[in-house]
């Protein structure tokens, strides 16, 4: 059942918005919005957004300059609304959250079960923004807002082309391109251009890839030297596991960036064969069954042996029910 924000919010005088560490741009998209709407039907609250420093492309959109990135020192906050993630991801916001007097949320990720007193948590959705599209009530919708949430639902469907890409998902866009925006420049300038050192991390980790259980997985790697070298940031390493998993043969993906000593970030992309979420939970992460990340701790090989067998076993699930639906509509098992 759809979550009434208004009514939740309604009485309130400081309202806080959060999202998971490392945002992207359904996190931003998201926050936002939802940022335009509450100030928009609540002129006279305290509205504001906490997340970490997002990328400077989705510094079009109305509110980004308003996102507050020092978690300074605040009174509690009657409403605190978290989104696309849990509270124990948003950060240096968690201890607004666990101050609220009210706690909400918002999210589609099948590993949440809900962190707030007030939870909406829609897997089936392909994006959080998604969900805050249908928050909006019908008047209220804007351009800078329809901007804003089209440019997280194009980040989380891949443009569409992700298996989490529903009709609902199609025509939410096309209601938001109706606003006028230029949504072929917004696609292009936040999802696909890269800087030329963003070019050349991701050239390097595509040359330097290994490909291991006879093809079906591939892997890279990014140390904090490497890093250091190119002047990069983890921001900067977006969408070297999609490349990853565009290479012929590969069912899932893995590219790890080094966050410590012998502690690195991992991030998961696969094809219907692996489910990366249960491979993901089992290391304490999560996200989608397609897409999902986790932290690892250990040499490199030692996260790679680990996630090997998590993946192997997923595959070796997936396809024993394959095989079964396939023997009960009498074909070959």
């Amino acid at each position: 059942m759809k979550l009434n924000i208004l009514k939740e919010c309604e009485g309130a005088g400081r309202i806080g918005i959060s999202g998971h560490v490392r945002p992207d741009g359904d996190c931003v998209g998201a926050c936002l919005a939802l940022w335009q709407y509450l100030i928009k039907c609540f002129p006279e609250a305290y509205v504001r957004v906490f997340l970490e420093k997002p990328a400077a492309i989705f510094g079009e959109l109305k509110g980004f300059g308003e996102i507050d990135s020092e978690y300074g020192e605040e009174d509690p906050f009657d409403v605190f609304i978290v989104l696309d993630s849990s509270a124990d991801r948003i950060g240096g916001a968690e201890k607004y959250f666990r101050a609220a007097k009210k706690t909400i949320n918002i999210d589609h990720h099948i590993s949440n079960r809900g962190s707030g007193q007030v939870n909406w948590v829609e897997p089936q959705v392909g994006s959080t923004s998604e969900l805050i599209c249908d928050l909006v009530e019908e008047g209220s919708m804007d351009r800078e807002l329809a901007m804003a949430l089209y440019v997280g639902i194009i980040h989380d469907t891949g443009v569409f082309q992700y298996s989490n890409t529903t009709p609902d998902t199609l025509e939410k866009a096309a209601r938001l391109i109706s606003y006028g925006f230029d949504f072929p420049r917004l696609v292009r300038e936040t999802f696909y251009q890269k800087s030329y050192v963003q070019a050349q991390i991701m050239g390097r980790a595509l040359m330097e890839s290994v490909r291991f259980m006879e093809g079906r997985c591939i892997v890279s790697v990014i140390d904090r030297k490497t890093m250091d070298f190119y002047q990069v940031e983890p921001k900067d390493l977006d969408g070297i596991v999609n490349q990853l998993l565009n290479i012929e043969g590969t069912d899932c993906a893995i590219f790890m960036y080094q966050t410590g000593v012998l502690e690195y970030k991992v991030s998961l992309r696969s094809n219907e064969k692996v489910d990366v979420s249960r491979v993901a939970g089992y290391f304490g992460g999560g996200g989608h069954m397609r897409a999902a990340g986790c932290t690892l701790q250990g040499t490199f090989h030692d996260c790679v042996n680990n996630l090997s067998l998590q993946i192997e076993k997923s595959m070796g699930q997936i396809e024993k029910s394959a095989g079964t639906t396939e023997g009960k509509n009498g074909q070959s098992v």
